[in-house]
């Protein structure tokens, strides 16, 4: 059993059970989040779209925790100009884990 979701401008399909990294928010570790903008459902009875959404179906994950991504260094060189430059970047995301689909 499976479902896409759409959370933050993305679309993830999770399962149950599944470890997910989204956009940071304010939620305590250990706190519950629905996503209820469910836009397909697949389990033992079939597969259902939504348009957009499937009425009824919701997803619930329990917090794990505020995490740090990977770091990206991007850098812009021109040569024989003195131009050297070099930022980091280093993204925060909340780590969930998806407990219940239901739908």
């Amino acid at each position: 059993m499976y479902a896409i979701i759409a959370d933050g401008g993305r679309q993830y399909k999770v399962e149950e059970g599944q470890t997910l990294d989204i956009d940071l928010r304010d939620a305590e570790a250990g706190s519950e989040i629905t996503f209820d903008r469910v836009l397909a459902v697949s389990n033992d009875s079939g597969f259902r779209f939504g348009q957009p959404t499937v009425s009824g179906a919701t997803v619930t994950a329990s917090v794990v925790g505020p995490v740090k991504g990977e770091k990206v260094n991007p850098s812009r060189f021109h040569r024989r100009k003195n131009v050297r430059r070099r930022t980091g970047h280093r993204q925060h995301y909340l780590r969930v884990t998806i407990g219940k689909i239901a739908g």
